[in-house]
């Protein structure tokens, strides 16, 4: 029996349940949603022409989301602000939305406050913190996030949140009929690629193992060029590991070049395809033609397709798949998950400052 198959290993590997946030995953997609369609907005904030998300880490990751589902839209342009301050280019027809899981990112909190000087619409995302504080203070809409767990786990309620407000501003194409079908898709991941499902017949557990000891690289385009993203993080803060991501079809014109060497990263690492029925026929044959440019210099490679009709359900489909994987293969490395030591001193050191 696999290591994976054996639940002794997760009760002392995850004591702090990140496994339990994945299996409550696609319920937090449907109360994130609920809860964002109930929020109610000044009917003004309907008629801004941009929207800026102000977030770091975790909580930007839901902004790159939207960002994507607004350019396949061709609907309101979207800026992901991952820096202190304020772009220069918010104005009065500009939605300043803040995404804080904490309510207290410095960065996020620097951009808040010079906003105050700008007649733009504001909203707030978090669970409470400075940010929450501040606001309110203000009198800016906040929308709480009632959900406990590390900041990436709560992105159901990062991304599918900012999908609703997005959805009840008229501010892309609805997606209600989207979000269904997406839930369905979920349910048949989790069913697929949860603990209990042996090593066998489970896609998360298998993929899992072929990335243990070895550096992770992720490739995605168009839709999954964000998702990508995601693998690399929930790797790197979940696993522990080094990863990377690149995107399609901008690597076919520098990566491809660089296989070579040194030849021994090569031959210690994975490249993760992940591919979409949905991506241009070209980008498509360049997935193909890149498998070939792997097999020439001996590089594993793994090509993982999405399923589900739409754009928003392949994507979350994709997310939800990585994150088991990314889960398992903490379990390969013998760690907690849910713990980021590393982050935390930076945070320590940073206000010691």
């Amino acid at each position: 029996m696999s290591v994976l198959d054996s639940p002794p290993l997760y009760k002392q590997l995850d004591p702090s349940g990140m496994l339990g946030h994945l299996h409550r995953f696609p319920e937090e997609c449907r109360r994130a949603w609920d809860n964002s369609m109930r929020l109610g907005l000044p009917s003004e904030y309907a008629s801004v022409n941009k929207v800026v998300i102000s977030g770091m880490g975790g909580s930007a990751i839901g902004g790159e989301f939207i960002r994507r589902l607004a350019v396949l839209d061709n609907s309101v342009p979207v800026a992901v602000h991952r820096d202190y301050g304020l772009p220069p280019f918010v104005d009065r027809d500009t939605l300043l939305i803040f995404s804080s899981y904490s309510g207290n990112t410095e960065e996020t909190i620097s951009c808040f406050t010079e906003s105050l000087s700008t007649p733009a619409r504001k909203l707030a995302i978090t669970t409470g913190g400075k940010l929450k504080e501040l606001a309110q203070q203000e009198g800016f809409p906040v929308l709480a996030i009632d959900y406990a767990s590390p900041p990436r786990a709560a992105f159901p309620h990062s991304f599918v949140s900012l999908l609703g407000i997005f959805n009840a501003l008229g501010l892309i194409r609805d997606k209600t009929a989207d979000s269904q079908e997406t839930l369905q898709v979920l349910g048949s991941i989790a069913g697929q690629a949860g603990q209990g499902v042996p090593l066998a017949s489970n896609p998360a557990k298998q993929l899992a193992t072929q990335l243990h000891g070895r550096v992770t690289v992720v490739y995605g385009a168009g839709l999954l060029t964000e998702v990508a993203q995601r693998w690399k993080t929930q790797i790197n803060e979940n696993s522990k590991a080094w990863a990377f991501h690149e995107a399609l079809p901008e690597l076919n014109h520098n990566a491809v070049v660089g296989y070579q060497f040194p030849p021994e990263v090569g031959a210690g690492a994975v490249v993760v395809l992940l591919h979409s029925p949905l991506l241009h026929q070209r980008v498509s044959l360049r997935y193909h033609l890149t498998q070939e440019l792997l097999a020439r210099q001996a590089v594993k490679h793994r090509m993982v397709e999405a399923t589900g009709r739409s754009a928003l359900a392949q994507m979350l489909g994709m997310v939800l798949l990585g994150d088991y994987v990314s889960l398992y293969l903490a379990m390969l490395n013998g760690v907690d998950p849910t713990g980021v030591p590393q982050i935390d001193y930076l945070k320590s050191r940073l206000s010691q400052s």
